[in-house]
Formats: C-alpha cells, sequence, structure tokens
C-alpha cells in the first residue's frame, strides 16, 4: 500500500467525493474499478467472489450488498483537461444502496464536497436514485453522473438521460456518447474534444486506446450533441454566451472552466457512461471528478452557530482558521475501540491533543488518527482541513457532533435520520447472554442512529426498531457474530405512535399520608398537537413560584416517560406539545417523585380529553412487473389499503408507484412472487406517518392487552 501518511496536498488538489445509487446500480464495483486504476489496489475485487476491498464485512460479502459506508483515499493524475498531469488526492466513501442503510448515506452527504450517481443503463432512475439525488440536494451536494452497465441488454442511454430530466429535474450536461450498446458497447467519444475512447484490447481495462477515428454513422449526432453541449454551458455563464452568439466558438479549456463553475453551482450535471463490470469507460470519470467537482477551496466556507451566543459563525476552508470539523461516523472497531470518523473542514487537528466538543460542551482528548482504507488503517500525526480521518479515543462524541477550538466554539449543522418503522422483540437465551446484549445495544446504537432501543415495562421485553427488517436481521446477526450474543427474536411489528388531535387540559394530583413525611405533587398541563413530524416539546409556563423551580424538571420527567410508554395502546407518543401553567405543592411533603407522579397523571387526564389517535408508518412502494400482470397487482394493492399514485411504462414491464401501509405488508414478497410467476420485484423506502382508519383503531382497541391504556 503507498505511503500516503506524509503527502501533504494543497487544497485546491483534494476531492471527497461520495458515491451513491440505487442497490444493485454498480456502486461498489465502480469504486473498485477506481481503486485499481489509481493503483490504490492491484487487483480488481469482485462482489460475485467476495474479494472487493470496500465491502469488508463478513455480513457483505455473504450477501454481495453493501451495509456500511467505507472511505479510502486515492490519487489520481487526469489525461486530459486544464488539470491534466497533476497528481489530485481523492477521498472516496462508498455508500450503500439499500434503503435500510439510508442513514448511511446521509451522514455520507453531508461531509462530501462531491458526488458520483451511478445509474443502470436499462433501469435508468429507480427509486433509491431518487431518494439519494434528494438526500444530495438537501445538502447541495454537487455531482456527475456515471451511467453503468452499457453492454447490459435493454441498455439504453439516451433513454436513461431523459429519466434524469423528468425523475430528477437535473440538467444533465451530456460529456460523451456511447459507441455501440449492449454487447456491442467498446467505447465512447468525448463531444468537448471528438476523441473516441476504446477499451477491449486489455482485459483489465487499464489500457485503451484515444484516437480521432469517430465511426461515420456517428459524426453527425456527435455534432449535434456537441453543438447541445458547448450551448447548455453558454447558457450558464455570460461572456461565453456572448462570444457564442456572435459566431465564435469558445475554446475547449473556457468550456471545461465554465462548466466546472456550473457543476459547482448546481446548474448542470455532467453525464459520463460506461461498465465498470467490463472495465469500460472509468477513467474519464476520474477525469470529471478532477475537473468539475469541488475542492475544499471552491466551497470556501462553512456556516454554523456559536453554541454560547447563538449567533452565526463562519469558518473559511483553510488550515490556519480555528479548527471546526464533524464526526459523521462511530465504528466499533475489534483491534483498536471506537472509532469516530471526522471530516476536518478547518484549521489541524494533531493527535495527543484535547479538542472541545461544542455540540455538547465537553472537552474530549484525541488519541491516534489513523487514514482509512475500508477496514486497514494507516497512522498519521496531523489530519488538515479538508481531510476525513478516523478518531481514536473519543468517548463521549456521537454522531453529528461538532469538535472545534475551545477558544472559538462553533456547532455546524446536524444531520438529520430516518424515524424507525419497524420493530421485534429480543430477549437473551441465557444469563450471560443477558449481561452480554445491553453491551452489544449500546455499542449498535453508538454506530446507527437510525438504531433504537427500549424496553417494554408492560412484558419486560426488549424492543429493538429501525428502518427496515434486513437492518434488523443484519443487527442480530451482527450481535452474534461480534459480541457472542445468542438471542430468540419476536416476529417484525410495525413502530406505531400515538397522537391527539385536540387542545385540552388535564389536572394530576399525588398525595400520600403514612404517618411522618408525606408526599405531595400537584400540576395542571395543557396539551397541543404539533404538526406531523415535528416531535414532543415541553413548555414551562409556571408564573409566581405556584410550583418551585426545582421541580419543572421532574414534571418533564414524568411527561417523557408517559409518552415514552404510550397512553392509547402502549406506542410512544408523537407530535405533542405539553405545556405546565400552573399547581401547588407543599412546604415539607413535596418532593421530585410527587412530582414525576402527579405530571403522569395529568397528561393522562389531558390527552384523554384530546382526541388520542393512532398513526402508522406509509410507505412508498414501487412494484416492476410484466404487463400482464398489471390489474392483478393493483388489485391486490387495493386490497392493502394502498394509495396508487401512477404507472409508468418500461420496455415490456409497467412500474407502479404507490403509497401502502407497512402493516399491509407482511410477506409481500412473496404473494408478489406467486401472483406473477415469480417474474415481479418490488421496492419499499418509509415515506411519512398517517392516522390509522378508526375502524381499524377500534379492532386494535379490542384485542389490545395495554393496561396503562386512558379509559
Amino acid at each position: 500500500m503507498a505511503d500516503i501518511a506524509n503527502r501533504h496536498f494543497d487544497l485546491e488538489k483534494i476531492r471527497n467525493i461520495g458515491i451513491i445509487a440505487h442497490i444493485d446500480a454498480g456502486k461498489t464495483t465502480t469504486t473498485e474499478r477506481i481503486l485499481f486504476y489509481t493503483g490504490r489496489t492491484h487487483k480488481i475485487g469482485d462482489i460475485d467472489e467476495g474479494t472487493t476491498v470496500m465491502d469488508w464485512m463478513k455480513e457483505e460479502r455473504e450477501r454481495g450488498i453493501t451495509i456500511v459506508s467505507a472511505a479510502t483515499t486515492a490519487f489520481w493524475t487526469p489525461t486530459e483537461g486544464l488539470s491534466k498531469e497533476v497528481e489530485h488526492r481523492i477521498n472516496i466513501i462508498d455508500t450503500p444502496g439499500h434503503v435500510d442503510f439510508t442513514a448511511e448515506v446521509e451522514r455520507s452527504l453531508r461531509v462530501l464536497d462531491g458526488g458520483i450517481t451511478v445509474l443502470d443503463a436499462e433501469e435508468g432512475v429507480q427509486s433509491q436514485s431518487e431518494t439519494v439525488w434528494r438526500q444530495a440536494d438537501k445538502y447541495k451536494v454537487p455531482r456527475i453522473c456515471f451511467i453503468n452497465k452499457m453492454d447490459k441488454l435493454g441498455a439504453d442511454f439516451l433513454a436513461t438521460i431523459k429519466s434524469i430530466e423528468d425523475r430528477l429535474g437535473a440538467n444533465p450536461a451530456i460529456m460523451v456518447l456511447p459507441i455501440g450498446a449492449e454487447q456491442a458497447y467498446v467505447g465512447n467519444i468525448d463531444l468537448l474534444t471528438r476523441k473516441a475512447y476504446r477499451w477491449g484490447g486489455d482485459e483489465l481495462g487499464a489500457k485503451y486506446d484515444v484516437g480521432d477515428d469517430i465511426p461515420a454513422e456517428m459524426k453527425d449526432k456527435v455534432e449535434e450533441y456537441r453543438h447541445k453541449l458547448i450551448e447548455k454551458i453558454a447558457e450558464t455563464d455570460d461572456g461565453l454566451l456572448e462570444k457564442y452568439l456572435n459566431g465564435q466558438e469558445p475554446t475547449v479549456d473556457e468550456l471545461r472552466a465554465a462548466l466546472r463553475r456550473a457543476v459547482i453551482s448546481y446548474k448542470l450535471v455532467p453525464i459520463y457512461a460506461g461498465s465498470s463490470l467490463r472495465n469500460k469507460g472509468v477513467q474519464p470519470l476520474l477525469d470529471g471528478v478532477v475537473e468539475y467537482l469541488p475542492s475544499p477551496v471552491d466551497l470556501r466556507q462553512v456556516k454554523g452557530h456559536n453554541p454560547k451566543t447563538n449567533a452565526e459563525e463562519v469558518r473559511l476552508l483553510v488550515e490556519d482558521a480555528p479548527l471546526a470539523g464533524l464526526a459523521f461516523k462511530i465504528q466499533n472497531d475489534p483491534h483498536v475501540g471506537k472509532l469516530t470518523y471526522f471530516r476536518v473542514y478547518s484549521g489541524k487537528l494533531t493527535s495527543g491533543s484535547y479538542v472541545y466538543n461544542a455540540t455538547k460542551d465537553l472537552k474530549e482528548r484525541v488519541g491516534r488518527l489513523l487514514l482509512m482504507h475500508s477496514n486497514q488503517r494507516e497512522e498519521i500525526k496531523e489530519a488538515y482541513a479538508g481531510e476525513i480521518v478516523a478518531i481514536v479515543g473519543l468517548k463521549d462524541t456521537g454522531t453529528g457532533d461538532t469538535l472545534s477550538d475551545e477558544g472559538k466554539p462553533i456547532v455546524l449543522e446536524k444531520i438529520s435520520f430516518p424515524e424507525p418503522v419497524i420493530s421485534l422483540a429480543i430477549e437473551p437465551k441465557t444469563k450471560s447472554d443477558q449481561e452480554k446484549l445491553g453491551m452489544a445495544l449500546k455499542r449498535l446504537m453508538d454506530e446507527d442512529p437510525t438504531f433504537q432501543v427500549k424496553t417494554n415495562h408492560e412484558t419486560g421485553q426488549t424492543i429493538i426498531s429501525g428502518v427496515g427488517e434486513l437492518q434488523l436481521e443484519v443487527k442480530v446477526n451482527t450481535m452474534k457474530a461480534d459480541f457472542g450474543v445468542d438471542a430468540n427474536v419476536g416476529a417484525p411489528q410495525v413502530a406505531y405512535k400515538e397522537t391527539i388531535k385536540e387542545t385540552a387540559t388535564g389536572e394530576g394530583k399525588y398525595i400520600r399520608q403514612s404517618g411522618g413525611r408525606g408526599q405531595y405533587g400537584h400540576c395542571f398541563l395543557r396539551v397541543k398537537p404539533r404538526p406531523r413530524g415535528e416531535g414532543n416539546e415541553f413548555i414551562n409556563s409556571i408564573k409566581g413560584g405556584a410550583i418551585p423551580a426545582e421541580f419543572i424538571k421532574s414534571i418533564e420527567k414524568g411527561v417523557k416517560e408517559s409518552q415514552e410508554n404510550g397512553i392509547y395502546l402502549g406506542y410512544p407518543v408523537t407530535d405533542m406539545s405539553v405545556e405546565v401553567y400552573d399547581g401547588s405543592f407543599h412546604e415539607v411533603d413535596s418532593s421530585e417523585i410527587a412530582f414525576k407522579i402527579a405530571a403522569s397523571k395529568a397528561l393522562q387526564a389531558a390527552a384523554k380529553n384530546a382526541k388520542l389517535t393512532l398513526l402508522e408508518p406509509i410507505m412508498k412502494v414501487e412494484v416492476t412487473t410484466p404487463s400482464e400482470f398489471l390489474g392483478d397487482v393493483i388489485g391486490d394493492l387495493s386490497s392493502k389499503r394502498a394509495q396508487i399514485s401512477g404507472t409508468e411504462e418500461h420496455g415490456k414491464a409497467t412500474i407502479i408507484l404507490a403509497m401502502v401501509p407497512l402493516a399491509e405488508l407482511s410477506g409481500y414478497a412473496t404473494v408478489l412472487r406467486s401472483m406473477t410467476q415469480g417474474r415481479a420485484s418490488y421496492y419499499m423506502e418509509p415515506s411519512h406517518y398517517e392516522e390509522v382508519p378508526q375502524n381499524i383503531q377500534q379492532q386494535m382497541l379490542a384485542t389490545s392487552t395495554f393496561t396503562g391504556r386512558v379509559e
């Protein structure tokens, strides 16, 4: 492995990029080719053989999918463009495509400067491509597209570009035209230089031919698309547009410089093509990464707020600014313990130094600094602005925390994660498993913010929750393999939530007198519904010392515990504002526990008057089926309370788009297979929460064993 620890690059020559896409579009295969062509590896990894560098977990290799985002560093010297023959450092994060691991994508996009979106040339833009595209929009990540699998049966370059325009709303700048398609695909024509790139002489694709021999039947098409490309680039730059309208063609270097500015300001998305599996088209993509995706210098600054004054703070992305960076991922490594993945935005970080966690207002010691290459590590002494490193030794820092200079504190924008929609009960098999289970669950929660654990006080069971069945299955397997925990697992359950529909008040009183000192707590609460997805809030409106300040925390604790345990059917309460506005106390008998119990009673009373209702997770479902089964599939979806939002023709298949309650989708894969002779497939992801129909709520009430219900 090359010694990269001592190679300190200028910021202009650094690219922090992520590879994002739908499952099976070829992200990991593309990353493996990038590592091979940049000399980072000496053998091409293969998913089917389980020899990939980036998918290093046993679980990933067995399933052939990416589960955790893996970081690595490579070096590339472009053969074309304004930066040709200058070595650049590319920090790459390969992200999962499966929706169950969407947190990995979310946190990676938060710290990246640019992205490569990989699309399947036959499938076009698929659901998860759309989801990750929107995530990248949220964090304003400039990207380029790589239309992969050009050699696949049914590959259609121009149809895929149309789906980029229609489904992603992007403005594509077509950089290449493929020579041939499907089995006949051999390479691309670069539209800016009119050069033909052909692969095939070298089986590994490291060598390729570049020439001016454009096939005769493509010459008119090349000129037509080149003209469109120049027009698109000129439209983003007033100087070039004037030159172009006056009949002068801008130079290739002028076009490249203007395109770079347009990509960084989200006006254009360059489109490349290739076949990663067949080792074609990856090198021009790397040239495009260096040429058009931003360096930290292009982004200039990062914004946050001062935790002490709440005023907006700005940091320039340079080494001589005060330290600021974001911890975006926690990983437990069997060899070195807890690893905190960290993006350095400004300043520098030294091993052995102390840093200030501005999010939690505490100091931490940086033990060691590591450069990661997937699951291999290289120790370094310092990390500079623009780098992505792993820190060993941080005890209390979690995902989304900001580390900064204590004298110049800043808190950067946190990372938002989707809520869990599915849960299952887990019980350790033996007493020794019981002890190991707690530690394993804590570690897994630290690593994955979408994975949550709580205890059901009614049954004493431990309930784990997440965004999908696959995610929970992987967690259970990890507990067994990495922590040696043997456990019995229940069937997956839908993660319902409770909320209220009206404003109401309630009184809670707890008085006990049993000789000696008694107990006295008394409060009035007002509850109000909040907009869907906004969560709970607690407001203290006590005036004139009706309740002493030291008991307000106990009231809040009682409210929170009741909300977590449920009031209606035992599910967590959400989107509720609770205000304590009056009450009374006893000089001697009032205590924290008395006010906590009083608050719980008051919340129950207020909720009873506020029309409690149940919310259920709704999934965005996309079913791809041969057209002859369309009627059957739609009929079956309709019986599952689905709202069909539309259909799209895709060759001989039809894609059905629908919103379906998760509760109706248990065992759907088997039903769909038997209905379509195994020829249909489906994909689903969490969309939002919606109220459960009253008739179903009544059935659930009739069969519920929950004892804490308000009657």
